[in-house]
């Protein structure tokens, strides 16, 4: 059966208010069996809201939360067979690392041999060692563990979603990268469906099968990665995913071009055959080590930025410098042509 058959977990026009101020304005989504799909945006956007109502930690104003096919707005939040990680952790520092994990199966009465089999395996599952991080309290972990015992805590209930809010937010960027990998591994190995909320767009271009993007409360884009990136429809994805350059288009319609899709030659050089050109002058250059940014003032009021990879085949020295005339340039099919509004 294919994933849009057989929707793990459906918004149907949900909105909710907090006193006089809407958080979620009618979002509608379907999520698949299996699926990494994350909700994206700046702070204040709704997504976090949009999760907490998906747990059954807030009641939706308006509109339908199915799981699994049926209405779950009657449903207490443990009745929902999901699990849940939260940027703080949300961890008992009083209890052991094996207590913290094991919380919910004693509030379940699994029974005690069972629970500790299934607290080891999921303290394994994290690449935490049960007989060395298991004994120990939270505030003898670093962050990165803390983390990982959060992340087990969910899993030992074997939830049929996982819901994600920011759970790698207070962590150093390194450390986080590889988190990020780790969860993708740990995704496709367990099969579980998992929603992740992120304001990072790395993050979710990274880890993502389908990401919707949010804005005001509302999906402003829906799709893959890759759609998302590279056929954005509104200014506000194209400049929220990623960087773009926008220029003049149809009446009050912009058009979009990604940097690394520039050219860039020295005043009277060639562009590409067929690229559409502007005249400008550099403003400044900017060493990236893998990249090379050239900042172009083609306007008084109007600065485009040109991408270019350091792989060995740009001249040297660079024609490119403060002040030098240069063109800029796209191929039209690299153009994205944006939504008024």
């Amino acid at each position: 059966m294919s994933r849009a058959a057989s929707p793990i977990a459906e918004l149907l026009g949900v909105s909710k208010s907090f006193g006089s101020a809407p958080a979620v304005q009618e979002v509608s989504f379907a999520i698949a069996r299996g699926e990494f799909f994350s909700l994206l945006g700046p702070s204040g956007c709704g997504k976090t809201t949009t999760l907490r109502l998906l747990a059954g930690l807030e009641t939706p104003d308006a509109g339908d939360i199915r799981l699994g096919g049926a209405s779950a707005l009657l449903l207490r939040p443990y009745e929902r067979r999901l699990g849940m990680v939260f940027q703080n952790y949300a961890l008992f520092p009083h209890l052991t690392v094996e207590r913290n994990v094991g919380f919910g199966l004693e509030r379940r009465r699994v029974p005690a041999a069972e629970a500790a089999r299934r607290v080891a395996e999921a303290l394994t599952l994290v690449r935490l060692d049960p007989g060395e991080f298991g004994p120990r309290r939270p505030a003898q972990l670093s962050g990165g563990q803390r983390q990982r015992v959060a992340l087990a805590r969910a899993l030992v209930l074997e939830p049929e979603l996982l819901l994600l809010d920011e759970p790698l937010g207070a962590i150093d960027e390194k450390l986080r990268r590889d988190m990020q990998l780790e969860l993708r591994q740990l995704h496709r190995t367990l099969g579980v469906t998992f929603v992740y909320v992120t304001h990072d767009q790395d993050e979710a271009l990274t880890m993502s099968d389908r990401i919707a993007v949010m804005d005001g409360g509302r999906i402003a884009q829906l799709g893959t990665p890759a759609e998302i990136y590279e056929r954005p429809r509104t200014e506000f994805v194209a400049t929220f995913i990623g960087e773009s350059n926008l220029f003049p288009g149809e009446g009050a319609r912009q058009v979009s071009v990604r940097p690394e899709r520039m050219s860039i030659a020295p005043e009277g050089g060639t562009l590409p055959a067929g690229h559409t050109a502007r005249a400008g002058t550099v403003e400044e250059v900017i060493y990236q080590g893998e990249m090379l940014r050239v900042l172009v003032r083609i306007a008084p009021a109007h600065r485009c930025t040109v991408a270019l990879r350091n792989d060995g085949s740009l001249p040297r020295p660079l024609p490119w410098s403060s002040g030098a005339p240069v063109q800029v340039g796209w191929d039209p099919a690299d153009a994205r042509l944006l939504e008024a509004g």
